[in-house]
């Protein structure tokens, strides 16, 4: 049992020691999962790269299906965002350890509604335009977990994922 023991928290400790925290310059990774919203659960994939110590630059394609009552109908509905992002990551300034990753900054992005022939209601499709706080805790060096909160985009509540260093 000691053994056991022994042997776990090795790897936990090995994989704590060779986590890394935000990508290095030319570094890129990629986010997979799911959002919050009022309108269906969407689904992200998501691409990052490394620009400087400690911005990175961002691309996200999201997709969203769910059904509507408008005027006594019902309707299936489905968005498609496309979006870009710019993250300061805080690790240098606020001196967190490898593990961590705390980002916060501005999206920018266009959504199409697929609107049926015969719906009235109010939705279109158009620019995006919010911001994003961010955390992720790197399971290894390569392998993390993320969880963000947002505004003014198409996960207005927050999205959780794993992230993928390339």
């Amino acid at each position: 049992m000691k053994k056991l023991i022994l042997v776990v928290a090795f790897a936990l400790v090995s994989a704590v020691g060779f986590s890394q925290n935000p990508l290095s310059v030319g570094q890129n990774q990629l986010n997979v999962g799911v959002g919050l919203s009022d309108r269906g659960v969407p689904v992200y994939i998501g691409f990052d790269h490394g620009i400087s110590r400690d911005l990175t630059l961002g691309a996200e394609f999201s997709y969203r299906s769910y059904n509507e009552k408008w005027n006594n109908n019902n309707y299936d509905r489905n968005i498609m965002g496309f979006s870009g992002n710019l993250n300061y990551h805080f690790n240098n300034a606020l001196n967190m350890s490898n593990e961590w990753d705390f980002y916060v900054g501005p999206n920018l992005g266009f959504y199409v509604w697929n609107d049926p022939d015969n719906y009235d209601g109010n939705h279109n499709s158009g620019l995006g335009v919010g911001a994003q706080l961010g955390f992720r805790y790197y399971l290894s060096k390569s392998v993390g977990l993320n969880l963000e909160f947002g505004g003014g985009n198409a996960f207005s509540g927050g999205k959780f994922g794993l992230t993928f260093k390339l």
